[in-house]
């Protein structure tokens, strides 16, 4: 991992797909990023009603702001990502997509069903905090 983050997996709890916690050290910088929209150039929302997709375009995007602040999805040090669904299974598509964006990087999520998102036809969006070197 970059920037010495940790992360913290509990032997008491169950076995889950991304760690409990993270811990940034002290001299590393907070990097606060604004909800990861699956907006394209043109401002619009493709593919409708597809939560795979949008969740993909979703990271994509976080990507290039991360890069644009001398970050990757290696500094990512915990995510909430939102899904307007009330069924779990639409959850879980996002969720996986998401998941095998960031590979190895089992970041400390929190997954929610949300009734509405800000954009027409928006099923996803990703919030999320990374850590980078002071410079």
């Amino acid at each position: 991992m970059t920037n010495k983050i940790s992360f913290i997996r509990s032997s008491q709890l169950a076995h889950v797909d991304y760690a409990y916690a993270s811990r940034v050290p002290s001299d590393i910088d907070l990097l606060f990023l604004a909800g990861a929209c699956p907006l394209n150039k043109n401002g619009e929302v493709p593919h409708a009603q597809d939560y795979e997709l949008q969740a993909k375009l979703c990271v994509e995007n976080m990507k290039k702001v991360l890069k644009e602040s001398g970050a990757s999805l290696k500094d990512v040090v915990y995510t909430r990502v939102l899904v307007a669904s009330h069924q779990q299974s639409d959850l879980v598509t996002a969720w996986e997509s998401i998941r095998k964006e960031f590979g190895d990087h089992d970041v400390p999520s929190t997954l929610s069903g949300v009734t509405v998102l800000g954009y027409t036809d928006q099923l996803v969006e990703i919030e999320a905090v990374a850590a980078i070197r002071k410079v």
